[in-house]
């Protein structure tokens, strides 16, 4: 048994190493890979897993349960509170919508509103764990789009049980009726005592349950975890964590709520709790392992022995299932003035089945709504459409996400007053108010150029004469009197663009003192190798005064450390010109620069012996000075 365990857990990890490093290189992303490997693996590929796929996808959902605790970490309560139109709105209506458009096609297809109704309840609910972790890989949650989405996916896991509640209200064969309510228990893992509970007692010991955790959150578990973080050790912490999530998923559970949706608002408590930091970061390892167990044991079960029994008519299904609801999440979207670009992420996050589904789906038959042929068909609809999905989001982020967003309009360039100034400055972000501001409190004017419309507009409410414009263009730098100035600083954050602007001043006003921000030492061989005539790396000289205070606190005296520091600074910018003229060989410039760090180190121990021996020869001085005296 034992045995058994160690190769079907084998067998996991290598499909997960092998697949996902692959499937990211080739831009397909982590879910598309880990459903591959489910299905390279199961029953339809190399048949290293079988039936027990299953139940490891059972127990692989608990990753789904962590990540909306995660999310719900991550989610103020003030923010939550501002999602709630599109939460209720978005979320409701494309449920409403969905659910009737589906029902009306059922029925023209000769099946009865019943199925209709149950087939249009499950089809439009989109998968949590997919959706949220594909947003989440490209960087796309933070958007409208995926805000939106998120908040779709928030209000099906809250409609969830609902719909396990009237399920068996559409039971062909009443006497099913008690049956089916027992399995909605089954299904939800409720406590068979359960089955006798009153309604006022299961809606009292529902709101307690919310209520605990909400309470719990905000005034328990702050001391718990100040306790736990005082014994100093992580692997407690991380058995804490895992211990709220897998009691809140107990407790709701019993109280039939969604595991899902418990966890999440026990997240959303927590957020401001200081310790949350440290829960995400002792959850999030377990959180991906199972959600990467949870989408290869999505691969492994799909049954394309059924697919390839009736191929057009699954594919035909996938296909209408994806586009009637990106069709009206797309609708959605445009209602609620998403945008079209944002409006297509929206939709096409959420094409995909739910993992849930497959729970509804077997509950229905079992319920005698739908017959247990048309129950499976729809089961490898969902897994189709759970394969597919990355695809969906591939189209959009290769295709058309690049033709759709709009650039804004390039803004005309400000006409120049004070062209006469001796200093130009391109670019006033951090780095170039710091010289900006020295240079005028030592009576320097200078013109002021930058390229960011927000930026400039934040300086003239301090007061800032800043003109908008792109310094790498020769007319502006002209407008700017570069022909009579003396110097120009490139303070910019962007590499290309200094090395442009530079290249451009040096080649078309050769008299112009250059000097250039570089963001770091390659950036600076490339300016050096451009002529520029200062280059000021922009966290060298901040990095070199940690370090000097670093030596202070390490016992050297201040004198030493400084003067350490000015011997590293004058070595480090004679290395860097060096270096500069090795271009190309990989191997040259890396054995140069051992080379350069080795006599560094010896200049450094010459340094402190002359320093001691300097130190001897005072005292020396200084006694025979008493002496004589």
């Amino acid at each position: 048994m034992h045995s058994d365990f160690f190769t079907q857990a084998f067998i996991y990890l290598i499909a997960a190493v092998v697949s996902v490093p692959i499937a990211k290189r080739l831009g397909l992303g982590s879910v598309l890979g880990y459903l591959i490997a489910g299905v390279v693996i199961g029953p339809f590929g190399l048949q290293f897993v079988g039936q027990e796929g299953q139940s490891v996808l059972q127990f692989a959902e608990f990753g789904v349960v962590m990540m909306l605790f995660l999310v719900g970490l991550e989610l103020q309560p003030d923010l939550l509170w501002r999602l709630r139109v599109p939460i209720v709105g978005l979320g409701g209506l494309h449920l409403l919508i969905t659910t009737l458009i589906t029902l009306v096609i059922s029925v023209m297809m000769g099946l009865s509103w019943k199925m209709g109704l149950a087939i249009g309840l499950i089809l439009p609910l989109s998968s949590t764990a997919i959706g949220l972790q594909t947003l989440n890989e490209r960087g796309l949650i933070k958007t409208e789009g995926g805000q939106s989405a998120f908040s779709v996916l928030l209000f099906q896991a809250i409609a969830v049980i609902p719909i396990l509640a009237f399920l068996p209200l559409l039971a062909v064969d009443s006497n099913l009726s008690a049956t089916a309510i027992q399995t909605v228990q089954l299904v939800s893992n409720q406590a068979t005592e359960a089955a006798g509970r009153p309604g006022w007692q299961q809606t009292l010991m529902l709101m307690g349950t919310i209520g605990g955790i909400v309470i719990g959150g905000r005034f328990l578990m702050r001391p718990v975890f100040r306790l736990i973080a005082a014994t100093r050790l992580r692997e407690i912490f991380t058995a804490t964590a895992l211990l709220l999530v897998v009691g809140i998923t107990l407790a709701t559970q019993a109280v039939g709520l969604s595991p899902a949706l418990g966890t999440f608002l026990a997240g959303v408590v927590l957020a401001e709790n200081e310790y949350r930091h440290e829960l995400m970061s002792n959850i999030e390892p377990f959180q991906g392992l199972l959600l990467g167990l949870f989408f290869i044991s999505v691969g492994a079960s799909i049954d394309f022995n059924l697919i390839l029994q009736q191929p057009l008519l699954i594919l035909s299904l996938v296909l209408g299932v994806a586009l009637l609801k990106s069709g009206v999440l797309f609708g959605l979207g445009q209602f609620f003035q998403l945008g079209l670009a944002q409006s297509l992420l929206f939709a096409f996050a959420l094409v995909q089945g739910d993992e849930f589904a497959f729970v509804l789906f077997s509950f229905a038959t079992e319920s005698n709504v739908l017959s247990a042929s048309m129950s499976g068909s729809l089961v490898a609809v969902v897994a189709l459409s759970m394969m597919l999905s990355p695809l969906f989001m591939i189209t959009y982020e290769q295709l058309l996400q690049p033709r759709l967003e709009t650039p804004e309009p390039e803004r005309e360039a400000d006409p120049i007053d004070h062209n006469e100034n001796p200093v130009i400055i391109a670019g006033f972000g951090r780095f170039g108010q710091i010289v900006g501001r020295l240079l005028l409190a030592n009576g320097c004017s200078i013109t002021v150029l930058d390229h960011s419309p927000d930026q400039i507009e934040l300086l003239r409410r301090f007061g800032w004469k800043v003109f908008y414009g792109d310094a790498s263009r020769i007319d502006l730098l002209h407008a700017a009197g570069a022909s009579q100035a003396k110097l120009l600083v490139v303070a910019i954050d962007e590499r290309e663009k200094i090395l442009q602007i530079t290249k451009q001043a040096r080649k078309h006003f050769p008299h112009l003192k250059i000097l250039a921000r570089a963001i770091d030492r390659r950036h600076a061989y490339e300016l050096i190798r451009r002529g520029v005539d200062v280059i000021q790396r922009e966290t060298f000289s901040s990095a070199l005064d940690m370090g000097v205070d670093a030596l202070k606190l390490l016992g050297v005296r201040s004198y030493r450390a400084h003067r350490a520091a000015l011997i590293f600074k004058e070595h480090d910018e004679a290395a860097m010109h060096d270096m500069a003229e090795l271009e190309g060989d990989e191997a040259v410039l890396v054995a140069r620069s051992r080379q350069l760090a080795e006599d560094l180190e010896q200049i450094l121990r010459e340094d402190n012996q002359e320093l001691r021996q300097e130190v001897d020869r005072a005292w020396d001085v200084t006694a025979a000075i008493r002496k004589s005296i």
